[in-house]
């Protein structure tokens, strides 16, 4: 076959680019970011960390340091706005404010009780450190000026027991500075309240499922059973006082375990606080635990007691 000549050949058409396509800005949605002062439930999962702020510095003090309001009378007027402010620094700034009323000028926060407890758990919620740091220290403050004024009873008020309960789940937290303060918070609970209303409110705890609550709550026990004579043991109930040791010697956690072991120790030296002979002592030990207790659990409290 003969060629053809190339200009009569088709000319090449470059195949057609396709047309750029008009380049829409779409506006980024808002990052939400989570309310300050919402609560950081137990029970959900919790809020990413939030950006710190490097405006925000929080002072820590102590109760020596802190002073008396120089207008007590009209300061208190404001203290619950402040306390609800949406700002977390500005809560922080009221609960020092309520700290310093709590120590020098008890009176005026009397009838408002409830309310700054309520404001209290709300921030041992919220997932600023600093914030629920300054709370608890703020509920340290309170149990020495109120003392069992803060049980709220004969109201059907849970203020008590959810402040309760916060503080034995930061007691039980791995930030070391939170969980020290909240350590503090209790002790000072159980050196400040009454101790058999106390127990009765602590009781409960011992069965929680979080492992590190239920040795909080053991330890706490420990203490009010240690402030109670035998008559008051007997008012709360020696059986159940024995029942809740013997239950907790078996606890998973080493604390817990040692606190049941005090406890132990506490209702002995009661039971037997009269009896002159140590075999006597052994003797009321022995009968009391044998009424007391199932068989499982004699030997592990007898031998407690063999120990000392």
């Amino acid at each position: 076959m003969a060629l053809q000549p190339i200009d009569n050949a088709l000319p090449l058409v470059p195949p057609e680019r396709p047309n750029k396509q008009a380049k829409v800005a779409v506006p980024m949605a808002k990052k939400q970011q989570p309310d300050l002062g919402a609560v950081n439930d137990e029970n959900q999962a919790p809020f990413p960390p939030l950006p710190s702020s490097g405006d925000a510095v929080i002072d820590y003090i102590p109760s020596e340091e802190l002073t008396a309001l120089p207008h007590p009378g009209s300061k208190i007027q404001s203290l619950m706005e402040g306390l609800e402010s949406k700002d977390w620094t500005t809560i922080c700034e009221w609960l020092n404010t309520a700290r310093r009323f709590a120590l020098f000028h008890a009176d005026l926060m009397i009838p408002m009780l409830e309310r700054v407890v309520l404001v209290l758990v709300k921030a041992m919620k919220n997932p600023r450190s600093a914030l629920c740091k300054t709370s608890i220290m703020a509920s340290s403050d309170m149990f020495k000026a109120y003392g069992d004024k803060l049980l709220l009873e004969g109201t059907d008020s849970d203020a008590f027991n959810q402040l309760l309960l916060q503080l034995l789940f930061k007691a039980s937290q791995d930030k070391k500075f939170v969980c020290k303060e909240a350590g503090k918070a209790l002790n000072s609970m159980v050196a400040s309240l009454t101790p058999l209303p106390l127990l009765h409110r602590l009781r409960g705890y011992v069965t929680h499922s979080n492992l590190r609550v239920r040795a909080k709550a053991a330890v706490s026990i420990s203490s009010c059973v240690s402030k109670l004579g035998l008559e008051r043991m007997k008012e709360f109930g020696l059986g159940t006082l024995i029942e809740m040791a013997a239950d907790l010697l078996n606890d998973k956690l080493p604390e817990a375990r040692e606190a049941a072991r005090s406890t132990v120790v506490s209702i002995y030296r009661a039971i037997t606080e009269d009896e002159e002979e140590e075999e006597q002592k052994q003797e009321s030990w022995h009968k009391f635990c044998e009424g007391s207790l199932p068989p499982k659990h004699i030997h592990s409290i007898t031998k407690i007691v063999a120990s000392q």
